[in-house]
């Protein structure tokens, strides 16, 4: 398996590190009514609950546009580190998103939808 595929795991498991981030700690977490727990949460675990939606938004392009790069057969090496570039642009927009700076999310946000868009552009050479 390359190293964009594993990419593709680690993608779709980023929003439960958001989610653990969001409930750790709290004793009132309610699981016969989550979705009315999580609508009270405020500041830093709003957030968290807030990049774990994003999160789940964000993967499927990512995944996409790995799994057609690998189906037309894309450069190996450069589809590895666009993928891996993702990675850790996501790693830093939860940063982002958890120190509630909004601006550098953003930035962060557009940088990593250009890296995917990237990967199918790798996908078609």
């Amino acid at each position: 398996m390359t190293w964009a595929l594993w990419c593709v795991l680690i993608a779709g498991l980023l929003p439960f590190v958001a989610t653990g981030i969001a409930k750790w700690g709290r004793s009132d977490f309610d699981n016969h009514h989550p979705r009315e727990w999580e609508a009270r949460l405020e500041g830093r675990r709003a957030r968290a609950h807030a990049a774990q939606l994003n999160s789940f938004e964000a993967f499927p392009l990512f995944a996409a546009s790995v799994l057609t790069a690998h189906w037309v057969a894309g450069a190996q090496i450069e589809l590895d580190i666009l993928a891996s570039i993702w990675i850790g642009l996501r790693l830093l927009y939860l940063y982002f998103y958890l120190s509630d700076k909004a601006t550098l999310r953003s930035i962060v946000w557009i940088a990593a939808l250009l890296v995917v868009m990237s990967i199918f552009v790798v996908g078609t050479r």
